[in-house]
């Protein structure tokens, strides 16, 4: 499929070749929330920690008398009951990654891709590149775009100045391809791609 190229300008810039059996292919719910509930999962810290009756400080003296005391036969000071006591099955450190196949995680980046064609939110741009990196430049010409809530995604590397430029716009954020991700194209109402970006993308998911 083809695909019109713009600049930053909002002027034409000619056509590109799409891939259909990247940018074209049916919609998926169901593997765009596999990879997503994956990519979340992945990303959890995983550090939360109570301490266990082994780690807490306090006496296994039996605390009153076998008999006639009208409470509860405790044995351990240590227990959830008490204040200071230990929380019984609390949360531990753990990683809370799972697996999924290769095959999956690229189809699902297809298919996100895909997605963002079928509903018109896919740009092509020319390049992404800025003479300086001022923030006003780059917001008038987002404005003049009708960006403002996008995900940008450049080649290998992403150019310094466009870089610092849109660090401090807010719900428009810049990626190179190898960090293009589906929950970070799913979070954005508009994908825009370098011409650089499809080559490379092009290359990675053949």
């Amino acid at each position: 499929m083809k695909a019109q190229v713009i600049t930053l300008d909002a002027k034409k810039a000619g056509d590109i070749d799409l891939d259909d059996g990247i940018f074209g292919l049916p919609e998926r719910g169901d593997i765009l929330q596999r990879v997503v509930v994956w990519q979340l999962a992945k990303r959890r810290a995983g550090t939360h920690k109570v301490q266990s009756r082994g780690e807490v400080t306090g006496t296994t003296k039996r605390i009153g008398k076998q008999k006639g005391g009208g409470t509860a036969r405790h044995g351990s000071g240590k227990v959830s009951q008490f204040r200071g006591g230990a929380r019984a099955f609390g949360p531990v450190v753990r990683s809370h990654a799972s697996g999924l196949p290769k095959k999956i995680r690229v189809l699902g980046l297809k298919t996100a891709l895909s997605a963002k064609v079928a509903t018109g939110d896919l740009i092509i741009l020319e390049n992404a590149d800025l003479k300086n990196g001022k923030t006003k430049d780059l917001l008038g010409k987002l404005n003049k775009l009708g960006f403002s809530n996008a995900l940008f995604v450049d080649g290998v590397e992403v150019n310094k100045n466009f870089k610092l430029a849109i660090a401090n716009i807010p719900n428009v954020d810049v990626l190179p391809t190898g960090g293009a991700n589906v929950y970070d194209i799913l979070r954005r109402e508009k994908l825009v791609l370098t011409k650089a970006a499809v080559e490379c993308l092009m290359e990675r998911l053949k």
